[in-house]
């Protein structure tokens, strides 16, 4: 358990006796991409936000670094789940700054993040004139900014021009270099392919497989065998929409 960064086991999410997350095991190995794969639906963010201290779970356990994960690892979980929390009234130093000054954090940690998320030609624009792709950047530089071990990204390239999509990618894949873990969830096959060593897929609040990248051009294969699998037990009526969502 030492090799990996972040574990669960059996971890299960329902609302109202309806079940989001199924006995979901899975380890996210140090320094690494893990990519999280599944239709809209999935469970993939029910899951990033009880890794996160979002939710509780219904059942199951989860381990950070070899111990029982507990609301003081949060210290070394960034996590950029839905909206960028970015004020747009701000700079993108000044958003940084209000974050910092909260954590105790000195200025020099400030201009190490903006190099990381390549912000540090911004200036005083503010935010609410950046693009979204630069919005994203800095709502990763704000989970960077405690220095973390693991970061959790949900959907971060939705909506995003391929520019920003391309610079993105790059900056996430530089992150393992750094020594930070990522991991990030996408309904995009192509973009993880892209972007992951290690993956897990996710289908109906199960977690179908997880290993390393296929081959190239095995993704989607490998995907499609798992959402058939799930869906005989599951939601067979929804498998026509995950061929769409797969391509």
């Amino acid at each position: 358990m030492e090799q990996n960064i972040l574990e669960t086991r059996c971890i299960s999410k329902s609302f109202r006796n309806q079940p989001a997350v199924r006995n979901i095991s899975m380890a996210v190995p140090k320094r690494c991409v893990y990519g999280l794969l599944g239709p809209n639906g999935a469970g993939k963010s029910t899951l990033l936000k009880m890794l996160t201290g979002i939710l509780r779970p219904t059942g199951g356990e989860i381990y950070f670094d070899g111990h029982p994960w507990s609301r003081k690892d949060l210290a070394d979980i960034g996590a950029l789940v839905e909206t960028p929390p970015v004020y747009e009234n701000l700079t993108a130093w000044e958003n940084l700054k209000v974050r910092a000054l909260m954590l105790g954090i000195p200025d020099e940690r400030i201009r190490e993040v903006l190099e990381l998320v390549d912000l540090t030609g911004t200036g005083k624009k503010r935010a609410g004139a950046f693009s979204l792709g630069m919005k994203q950047r800095l709502g990763i530089g704000i989970a960077l900014l405690s220095n973390p071990r693991l970061l959790i990204l949900d959907e971060p390239v939705n909506g995003l021009d391929p520019i920003g999509i391309q610079e993105l990618r790059q900056m996430i894949r530089r992150f393992p270099e750094e020594g930070i873990t990522v991991m990030v969830s996408s309904h995009i096959l192509s973009e993880i392919a892209q972007t992951a060593d290690y993956i897990g897929i996710i289908v109906n609040g199960a977690l179908g497989y997880q290993g390393g990248m296929p081959k190239a051009g095995r993704l989607e294969e490998l995907f499609m065998k798992v959402a058939e699998k799930e869906s005989a037990s599951g939601n067979p009526e929804r498998l026509a929409n995950r061929r769409g969502e797969a391509r």
